[in-house]
């Protein structure tokens, strides 16, 4: 019996060890970039609209647990060559993100091809790979808050979901 004990006390520990051990993955998001393909581009709405993407999905990926990096706007400026830079160069990315401890980034476009629906566009990068992990597309029609929110909560899943399949998934 004191063997059987032993055994349960030491899973025990293990088990609790694993938890307090294992932190939540560390994600740096950037700021969403819009691109605005249709006859009269970049109006302040979508601009705004572009701007809200980042904190809602920084709100979106804590709420599952996950710690939310922050990046100076210096610092990502430096790193970009410009507009779709970070996007289109994964190992930069990376790069950047390791500048701040982070484990992941994600960078993001609004791409507009029409009036009627935008898509949400998200590449997670593996911060020590400087390698693409998730390519991710959510379909947003019309202009409305609540439903850049839903687009923006499908991202959220998304990436949790490539998450759930790393060595860090979230508590």
């Amino acid at each position: 019996m004191p063997h059987k004990k032993f055994s349960a006390s030491l899973l025990a520990f293990l088990l609790l060890f694993a938890v307090c051990c294992s932190a939540a993955p560390r994600i740096a998001v950037l700021d969403f970039e819009l691109k605005d393909l249709t006859p009269a581009p970049n109006i302040p709405s979508e601009i705004a609209r572009t701007a809200s993407i980042k904190p809602l999905l920084e709100q979106e990926l804590a709420k599952k647990g996950f710690n939310i990096v922050r990046i100076a706007p210096d610092a990502v400026a430096k790193a970009a060559a410009g507009p779709g830079y970070l996007f289109d160069h994964h190992d930069l990315a990376g790069q950047l993100a390791r500048t701040v401890e982070a484990d992941y980034i994600v960078a993001g476009r609004l791409h507009k091809p029409s009036y009627l629906f935008v898509y949400l566009m998200a590449h997670l990068v593996d911060a020590k790979q400087g390698k693409l992990i998730g390519d991710y597309i959510s379909e947003v029609k019309g202009g409305d808050r609540k439903l850049t929110a839903k687009g923006v909560e499908s991202l959220a899943e998304k990436i949790r979901k490539t998450l759930d399949r790393t060595a860090f998934p979230p508590k």
